[in-house]
């Protein structure tokens, strides 16, 4: 059966019954990618009367051709059609003129647990259906190939509540967040004009860790496409509170150093001894913390100051988290900790059942030092399928692949 177009509002509440999917199979992103220079088709199978499979394609001109693409879908009702959907769509990009189809699929290949151990079976099947069809499947890979990961670090918060979320964190993330939130870090969401600070913020991080920050019209664009959907956070603090916080817990703990003094010089108690050492020693580390507000205190004065940024999508199945920044300088606040926990909040308030923390390389020997930071909120692992392509006309793909190459493009 043939696939036929849809519009964006059919596409939307068709997608509003499906099981999962991505905000990459929105209206939302049919938004996005025109700006970014694609052009955007919605495309349906449906069987009885009943759309089954819907699937957002884009497209842009490629030497010889189009390039055609569906990213984390296509989004299905019951998965035994997207066989059927795969096919039809061989026939579509032929028809279209592509000389590649590339298809990334959402469903998962596999689960893990948090530390990388496998949960569930293998679903071979839903490459070999691929396969079978003539598709070419890059293979299970690490890492980011073609700067996406094909491995998600997710967090179920069903069954939770605002109360419950920082006790379902791991044992080494509870204290970590309780700790980021004593530093009195405020989060706020970002207006469109002040994008240029989320920018300032991505553009620091990714000269640091060497990768391709997005533009800022890209952010703005994303902005005027997912509205209320996207949310462009910032963790701040004020120094001057942060400071005069600082002072005040020091003075309660020479109070409470003194107490226990005078009880010791009462009592000669070995307890008393050993409180009263741990409590000079707190005392000394509050003295180091206020030296060191005393510094930022004298550089920012009572400004707003910004410690890390991240970009969240709320969307139907799963909130996802895009983007994100920090100042190093800053890393002693552990803010990001901070905007994980209001995003996941704010996911509890909008009744959305997944949080999907996105990328990590499928690599568990230690090196990943993202999936660190993601495992303190103690969730588990997808893997997806990666990538497959097809070529409606191989032998013109090849000549013009082999011509590219001997002219070094």
């Amino acid at each position: 059966m043939p696939l036929k177009e849809i519009d964006a509002k059919t596409f939307g509440a068709f997608a509003q019954h499906c099981p999962s999917g991505s905000f990459m199979q929105s209206p939302e992103m049919a938004k996005l990618l025109p700006k970014r220079g694609f052009e955007t088709t919605f495309l349906g199978l449906e069987k009885d009367g009943q759309l089954q499979v819907a699937g957002l394609v884009y497209t842009m001109p490629m030497t010889g051709g189009l390039h055609m693409e569906i990213n984390s879908g296509p989004l299905s009702l019951d998965t035994q059609y997207l066989k059927e959907f795969y096919q039809a769509l061989q026939t579509y990009a032929k028809k279209a003129g592509a000389l590649q189809l590339l298809v990334k699929p959402y469903e998962t290949y596999q689960t893990f647990d948090s530390n990388g151990q496998a949960t569930g079976t293998e679903q071979e099947h839903f490459i070999t259906d691929l396969t079978n069809l003539g598709y070419i499947h890059d293979g299970l890979t690490t890492g980011y190939p073609g700067g996406e990961p094909d491995w998600h670090y997710v967090k179920d918060l069903s069954g939770l509540t605002e109360d419950s979320l920082l006790a379902s964190f791991s044992k080494k993330g509870r204290p970590l967040v309780k700790k980021a939130l004593s530093f009195g870090i405020k989060t706020r969401t970002l207006e469109r004009h002040e994008l240029p600070l989320f920018k300032d913020i991505t553009a620091a991080t990714s000269e640091r860790r060497d990768y391709e920050d997005k533009s800022l019209d890209y952010y703005q664009d994303f902005y005027d496409s997912f509205g209320d959907k996207a949310e462009f956070r910032v963790a701040t603090l004020h120094f001057t509170d942060y400071l005069t916080h600082l002072k005040s817990d020091r003075e309660q703990l020479l109070a409470r150093l003194k107490t226990t003094e005078e009880a010791i010089l009462a009592t000669g108690s070995a307890k008393q001894k050993n409180l009263a050492k741990e409590l000079s020693s707190q005392v000394a580390t509050f003295d180091t913390r206020i030296e060191e507000a005393q510094s930022f205190v004298d550089r920012f004065g009572d400004d707003e100051v910004i410690l890390a940024g991240a970009l969240f999508i709320y969307d139907r199945h799963e909130t996802a988290y895009l983007f994100s920044g920090s100042y190093p300088e800053f890393n002693r606040f552990y803010a990001p900790a901070i905007l994980q926990l209001e995003a996941m909040k704010e996911t509890l308030k909008h009744q959305i059942p997944t949080y999907n923390f996105l990328g990590i390389t499928g690599l568990f020997d230690g090196s990943d030092s993202v999936l660190r930071f993601k495992q303190n909120f103690n969730g588990y692992i997808t893997r997806k399928m990666g990538t497959f392509r097809y070529y409606p006309s191989p032998l013109k793909f090849k000549v013009i692949s082999l011509i590219k190459k001997v002219l070094g493009r």
